[in-house]
């Protein structure tokens, strides 16, 4: 089977994890920022996390060097560009790119600005290659809860233009969709879709409480409902769609190894999976081999893979219109 010619959809992708080692080169260069290396291939592999990591927080660390270089509207525009020419060359044909923009003030820019610019990006490589998307944004935990809001409403304008949901990021501890119930709400009256990021590092609790209290209508990773009975048939009966990252889980150690991830289990469950990357860079990963790995390891069918995939289009947050254009890639 030829996995790069299958069209594909990427749901769960950071736009600082999926940045190009040369372009963060160049950047830093244009930038003035001092690297640890000026040998490419060193700096690939301080951006590329190990294929097993010692826990989530070496995973994260990955994050930094990319960062650096993402506090100027003109890079956040190109990288923005790059990643989705980066996906359409691999045929997929649907992108969402998630980040936060609270980590991206440090030179001054506005969070309308900072908005604006990957949003810009984005919108350049559809007018280029044979590629839709979205924008996610992400707020991350460890960040002021004060500064939720204001990003939420610097998003408000692009809603229907770029932006579509509310995400929430960051180390998982227990319980902790009770302190952002007003957050998600907000954005929800603002009109934005939620996705959470739940149940990658912590209990099947949390991706519970992510759809009963934070009103999520797409979980991220969600593996942990594979020992919470009562989150497991609340997504089910829910249908809230899982975009799994298989060769992130593997490295973050939320599963040991790929064969024991749940994506399969889940999918023959009937409950709604989606295959994604989550960071392209930090996971040395693209859609094609995510695709190949979860078909190969699990010995899925070219059926299967379509069933798959169209389970992405349904609970995309994409228009009707872009929706339509997707499933005709289906048929």
């Amino acid at each position: 089977m030829k996995y790069f010619d299958l069209p594909k959809i990427d749901l769960h992708c950071h736009l600082d994890g999926s940045l190009r080692p040369q372009t963060l080169m160049e950047l830093a260069k244009e930038q003035g920022i001092s690297l640890p290396s000026d040998n490419l291939d060193e700096i690939r592999d301080m951006m590329i996390a190990p294929e097993t990591c010692q826990d989530l927080p070496e995973y994260l660390s990955r994050f930094d060097l990319p960062v650096s270089v993402m506090q100027v509207a003109d890079a956040l525009e190109g990288i923005s560009f790059e990643l989705f020419e980066d996906a359409a060359n691999e045929n997929v044909k649907y992108l969402e790119v998630r980040f936060a923009p609270q980590l991206h003030t440090k030179q001054g820019l506005s969070y309308e600005e900072i908005i604006e610019a990957v949003v810009k990006g984005m919108k350049r490589a559809e007018q280029q290659f044979d590629i839709k998307g979205n924008v996610i944004l992400s707020m991350v935990k460890f960040m002021p809860s004060d500064t939720i809001k204001p990003v939420i409403d610097a998003g408000v304008k692009f809603l229907g233009k770029g932006v579509a949901a509310f995400d929430l990021a960051g180390s998982e501890l227990d319980g902790f969709s009770h302190d952002y119930v007003e957050y998600a709400q907000y954005a929800q009256e603002k009109g934005y879709r939620i996705t959470i990021h739940a149940g990658e590092q912590g209990c099947g609790q949390n991706v519970y409480e992510a759809v009963t209290m934070l009103g999520a209508e797409r979980i991220g990773h969600g593996i942990a409902i594979r020992d919470d009975e009562q989150a497991y048939l609340r997504v089910k009966e829910d249908q809230v769609a899982l975009e799994t990252c298989p060769s992130s889980n593997v490295q973050t150690k939320a599963v040991p190894v790929f064969a024991a991830h749940p994506v399969k289990e889940f999918y023959q469950g009937g409950i709604p999976v989606t295959i994604n990357t989550d960071n392209r860079t930090v996971s040395n990963t693209t859609m094609t081999d995510e695709v190949r790995k979860v078909m190969e390891v699990f010995g899925l069918s070219v059926e299967d893979y379509y069933q798959i995939y169209r389970q992405s289009v349904e609970h995309s947050f994409a228009d009707d219109a872009v929706k339509a254009e997707l499933m005709d890639f289906a048929k």
